[in-house]
């Protein structure tokens, strides 16, 4: 990522810091591997900005290089000129990080003393009266060769990429919603609103475009990358054929409408008619990279596309399943097979769904059977309400305990504090039996970006 410096001045300050600073910020980023971009140094007193004239200059450099900066840093090295401040990054157009710089004992005298403790309040006050978004993180002050900073740096780059991400996307929804599922509803017209444009397709045009493939190069190299994907032994060679054949086709949709998710009615068309489910497809999608939810449950996309942007990794939907024994803390989180192999303790297998076989047998080859790894997660969702998105986020672990060999489909034990409270947040607020889970502990990360700069509703479950 590119992050754009920017330094502050006062005038009865010692300004000579802001020569320290612009080095020691540029390297810290370097050091977190992003790159930097400043104004000359030349330019304004000591390279920073103090009054409206020098905020401009700041203002004008930016609109120069709009596009090519991810975030904004404004350093304080010294107290700020607030007004200059403004006045360089009132429209800057990306997450603002305001650092301030901590004072030394035995370097308080006036030759060497900050008051960036307190200057960046008159930062974030008159930020505030003029409704411009920026970002501060713990501790009030830290200096840029320290590992805090590190951390903020780490937590802002993750902020920045969902926030520019989630800021205009294509979502496609394969199929209509499920017939069943009252609960995946989702409004059009409150997505467009916040920039995601949802692109519709008509499952039978799917279907019909399947039928009419034949085994083409394409497909062979699908049914090859499949077969290396998972363990396919067991799977007849028709169905994964059949398996490649869609997973070309959704290929086809994705590269033609630029789609940076999709969500997919996966039953039971699919099953009757071209006798395979397509779950181990969704979860390739996942490995790869590209947010896939199943069940036309469009708003876990939304969720999982936020959280791969933060973690860059992969993210997966699951069920809220079944209680883990007496343990009020623990939950088997479950899905027939679309979680990704990244995130599963070892390769999965591909086979056939015992709900839909035990009616139709035949009908349903194409889970990804296996065991979800262990590791710190986050898990999130979403619902469009009153013109609103409305978002909740918490944190828990996947744990590495067994689950009894007869229990199909792809499952975890999840172990998240006062779990039982949450559940009862959760069915309050209305949402759905679905979560969305991503690799880390970035509940911050994303309340940060949701609230501060995407404007979503936040509901706190904690």
């Amino acid at each position: 990522m590119k992050f754009a410096l920017c330094f502050c001045n006062r005038g009865f300050m010692p300004g000579e810091l802001i020569l320290d600073a612009r080095k020691e910020v540029a390297e810290a980023v370097k050091k977190a591997g992003h790159e930097v971009l400043m104004m000359e140094e030349s330019l304004t007193r000591y390279g920073g900005v103090e009054t409206r004239q020098e905020g401009k200059l700041y203002h004008d450099f930016l609109k120069a290089h709009e596009g090519e900066y991810d975030g904004v840093i404004f350093s304080l090295p010294i107290f700020a000129d607030e007004n200059g401040a403004y006045e360089a990054l009132k429209d800057a157009g990306v997450p603002i990080l305001i650092q301030a710089y901590p004072d030394e004992i035995g370097k308080m005298d006036f030759a060497h003393r900050r008051d960036a403790y307190c200057g960046k309040f008159s930062v974030t006050d008159v930020f505030t009266q003029a409704k411009l978004p920026f970002t501060v993180l713990k501790p009030h002050v830290v200096h840029p060769s320290s590992e805090k900073f590190q951390e903020n740096l780490r937590d802002f780059a993750a902020i920045c990429r969902v926030v520019n991400g989630m800021k205009r996307f294509n979502l496609g929804a394969i199929g209509a919603r499920t017939t069943a599922f009252k609960t995946t509803r989702f409004d059009e017209i409150t997505l467009q609103k916040y920039g995601i444009t949802v692109e519709s397709f008509d499952l039978s045009e799917l279907v019909y475009k399947v039928q009419n493939l034949g085994l083409t190069d394409e497909v062979k190299a699908k049914m090859e990358k499949l077969s290396g994907y998972t363990d396919c032994s067991k799977c007849p060679s028709e169905k994964l054929e059949t398996l490649a054949k869609i997973s070309v086709v959704i290929d086809e949709y994705i590269r033609d409408y630029n789609l940076d998710a999709i969500t997919l009615r996966c039953w039971n068309e699919m099953e009757q008619i071209l006798r395979v489910c397509p779950c181990v497809l969704l979860s390739e999608l996942n490995d790869r990279g590209i947010p896939a939810s199943c069940e036309i449950d469009l708003c876990s996309a939304i969720s999982m596309r936020a959280m791969a942007l933060a973690s860059e990794t992969s993210t997966t939907v699951l069920d809220w399943n079944n209680n883990y024994g007496d343990d009020e803390n623990k939950v088997i989180l479950f899905h027939c097979g679309p979680v990704a192999q990244k995130l599963m303790a070892k390769k999965g297998t591909l086979t056939y769904h015992k709900m839909f076989d035990k009616t139709d047998p035949g009908s349903g080859w194409g889970t990804n059977e296996g065991r979800i790894a262990a590791f710190d997660m986050t898990f999130s969702n979403c619902q469009t309400i009153d013109g609103k998105i409305v978002m909740y986020a918490s944190e828990g672990k996947m744990t590495d305990e067994p689950i009894e060999k007869a229990y199909f489909g792809c499952a975890g034990v999840a172990e998240i504090p006062n779990l039982q409270d949450k559940l009862i947040t959760l069915a309050r607020g209305g949402f759905k039996h679905h979560t969305a889970v991503g690799v880390g502990h970035m509940k911050e990360i994303l309340k940060e970006a949701y609230t501060t700069y995407l404007h979503y509703d936040w509901v706190d479950i904690d």
